[in-house]
């Protein structure tokens, strides 16, 4: 059984943080593709040494802090960019 509660939430934070952060076209830093699938295999190996909540039987990961990971890359991607002008 997969509780919505913590995968919801934790996803809702992670767009809304996201979202607010902009790439400045005037930086040096870039983030390729490889940069973000890092990312994600670290919030993985996290998620898995961190488990689940206490009686959560759902997944042997902390599947709030993945879905807060997934949310913040969303966001990041979706509404993180500002227009070059």
């Amino acid at each position: 059984m997969l509780y919505i509660g913590p995968t919801l939430f934790g996803f809702l934070l992670g767009f809304i943080l996201g979202s607010r952060i902009k790439n400045n076209f005037d930086s040096e830093i870039h983030f390729p593709l490889s940069s973000y699938i890092v990312v994600i295999i670290a919030a993985l190996l996290m998620a898995w040494q961190l488990g689940p909540l206490p009686y959560y039987t759902d997944t042997p990961i902390a599947s709030g802090f993945m879905a807060a990971i997934v949310g913040f890359l969303a966001g990041k991607v979706t509404l993180g960019r500002r227009l070059a002008s």
